[in-house]
């Protein structure tokens, strides 16, 4: 609805709402925004047409690939690997026969996604290793000596273990680091046997064997 009104130069002129009531479309701005979106969902599926073409789609298999392992980190709990791995399995089967298809492209990166989900989760479980959890005292150890380590005040050196027992523990350690007095560290590949004192990771407190000063698990 416009107004007549006059202006301080003494002009006349209207006022009123933009667009006029007669030029708005019914339902107000809706069907105007919902007209935006056929053509973007079909500048979306031309996209998606020339990523998929001759060898657009390679690139895309890493990302796809990173994004399972991502997932994998964002997992509440730890994943059953032989499910993991049997549905990366069917899924990459699944791509395969469906190469001829127009849905080739998204059965690839879901396959590559559930690869990478699968591999991380095969990772984990092939870097497990047993963790001390509290202090133990007199362990009789035996192994091979890896590296070593000469400090200031004490020498270091870690120990693959080949037999380990203890009378309040049945953990198996695969490794332990060991800290002894300065100029006692065996050689590198030495086979030597020993008791120590075993202490958590991270934790710190004083050691009273004669021999090992500190003992960490590597």
């Amino acid at each position: 609805m416009a107004e007549q009104g006059t202006t301080p130069g003494g002009r006349r002129g209207y006022a009123g709402t933009w667009p006029p009531r007669a030029a708005a479309p019914v339902g107000g701005l809706a069907p105007q925004r919902l007209a935006i979106w056929p053509p973007l969902i079909e500048t979306l599926r031309q996209w998606v047409r020339a990523e998929a073409g001759a060898g657009r789609l390679l690139p895309w298999v890493p990302v796809a690939f990173g994004t399972g392992i991502a997932f994998y980190f964002a997992a509440d709990h730890e994943p059953v690997l032989a499910v993991a791995a049997a549905v990366a399995f069917a899924l990459c089967v699944s791509a395969f026969l469906l190469r001829r298809h127009k849905v080739f492209p998204v059965a690839v990166m879901v396959a590559a996604l559930a690869a990478g989900f699968a591999v991380a989760t095969w990772k984990t479980v092939r870097i497990a290793h047993g963790v001390l959890a509290r202090p133990m005292f007199s362990v009789s150890l035996t192994g091979f000596v890896e590296t070593r380590d000469i400090r200031e005040r004490t020498d270091r050196f870690v120990l693959r273990v080949v037999t380990m027992e203890s009378q309040r523990g049945s953990i198996r350690l695969e490794r332990v680091r060991l800290s002894v007095r300065k100029g006692t560290a065996p050689a590198v590949g030495s086979f030597v046997e020993l008791k120590a004192r075993l202490l958590p990771p991270l934790q710190r407190c004083p050691v009273t064997s004669r021999d090992i000063q500190d003992t960490l698990i590597l």
